[in-house]
């Protein structure tokens, strides 16, 4: 990867490869305390990103934000970030949902090299095999032979990380299959039950048009963890989940062995938003089955990937607005300023959120083409 020239001292990052073996496929619930047992991922994330503070390489140190539920059914949770709100970079033009990668202008090839905390690969056996190479599984939704965890140095929350496949290659921000389903095992990889992970489409607030997911932690529960959800394809894990801030297309996968498949469907029905001039994000969490927590006690709880269809807004984000995207969308509100953290409602946030997407017709016409798209 080319980047900036690095500077006496700086850090490198920690190849982590890691096995079937490192998947935690029951992770902890929200009993007790969240991150107690951190796994090996999620030490070697945390102890790095806590290296990077401490070195100075954000754009403002992050200490306890104050955090808020709104009263009400869908229990938003509103958190104070003043600093991110006022001094993160500010975010690129978007002005076509297909707008190509633009080499001239700031992208993940440019970050200095003491920002990259990991390099996730794969071992070749499916082992963990020390620190030695390894690629990833066959198929067209392939893991990325290795995937660049970077601070974001403008964090929303303690361990707010980026994923970057291959930045070299400079591919536009549009979802591939091979960068979701090493999402969804980085997922897998952290016992935290609020590691979240998420994509912001063109048109729907990416802020920089390279690829990347957004990973964090969270020590909140959100609706959509739980909801249940109303089956459009059950041969393919389609639901549509209602009762959340915003409706989303939801995925479900109990383990993983099911991850390329979910990771290839995803994609296939982002591409077809796309193709009819829609924009899209995609939030990924631990959670319940489609049909909610009815086994009780968090049994059975896997990976959950929410779909939002929304009317593209192109131009310049604002840079103090409540901007909607992944976060917002899933019921978590970052919000720049005392007196908006202080005052807003549930009501207020919902109308905020629910302008920028679809009436509920035509979501569920395209409810019946994504399951058309899927079975066939």
């Amino acid at each position: 990867m080319a980047a900036e020239s690095e500077a006496p001292g700086d850090p490198s990052p920690q190849d982590f490869v890691y096995g079937e073996e490192d998947f935690v496929l029951q992770g902890a619930g929200w009993g007790g305390e969240p991150g107690s047992a951190p796994s090996r991922f999620d030490r070697a994330l945390l102890e790095g990103w806590s290296d990077r503070m401490e070195r100075g390489l954000f754009r403002y140190r992050l200490g306890p934000l104050p955090t808020r539920v709104l009263p009400g059914p869908m229990s938003l949770v509103a958190q104070l970030n003043v600093q991110r709100g006022t001094e993160r970079r500010p975010p690129q033009a978007v002005l076509s949902l297909r707008q190509p990668f633009d080499p001239r202008a700031f992208n993940f090839t440019q970050i200095r090299p003491g920002e990259v905390l990991l390099r996730l690969r794969r071992a070749a056996d499916g082992g963990r095999g020390g620190g030695g190479g390894g690629g990833g599984g066959g198929g067209g939704a392939a893991a990325p032979d290795h995937l660049l965890v970077a601070i974001n140095v403008s964090p929303l929350e303690r361990g707010h990380v980026l994923l970057l496949p291959e930045p070299g290659r400079g591919l536009p921000q549009a979802l591939t299959a091979p960068l979701l389903r090493g999402g969804l095992e980085a997922a897998l990889l952290s016992a935290h039950p609020g590691f979240r992970l998420g994509f912001n489409g063109l048109g729907a607030c990416a802020s920089l048009n390279h690829l990347h997911l957004h990973a964090f932690y969270l020590g909140r529960p959100l609706l959509v963890e739980s909801a249940p959800a109303q089956p459009l394809c059950p041969a393919r894990g389609l639901s549509l989940l209602r009762d959340v801030p915003a409706p989303a297309f939801l995925f479900y996968a109990a383990g993983s062995a099911g991850l390329e498949a979910l990771a290839r469907d995803v994609c296939r029905a982002a591409e077809h938003l796309t193709d009819t001039g829609l924009a899209y994000n995609v939030f990924v969490t631990r959670g319940d089955p489609p049909e909610g927590a009815g086994a009780g006690a968090g049994a059975g709880r896997g990976l959950r990937v929410l779909l939002w269809a929304r009317r593209p807004s192109f131009g310049a984000k604002a840079g103090a607005a409540f901007n909607v995207a992944l976060c917002e969308l899933a019921g978590y509100l970052p919000l720049p300023a005392a007196p908006l953290f202080r005052d807003i409602t549930e009501a207020e946030a919902l109308r905020a959120i629910r302008e920028h997407l679809l009436p509920e017709p035509q979501l569920l016409r395209l409810g019946e083409d994504l399951a058309r798209l899927l079975a066939g």
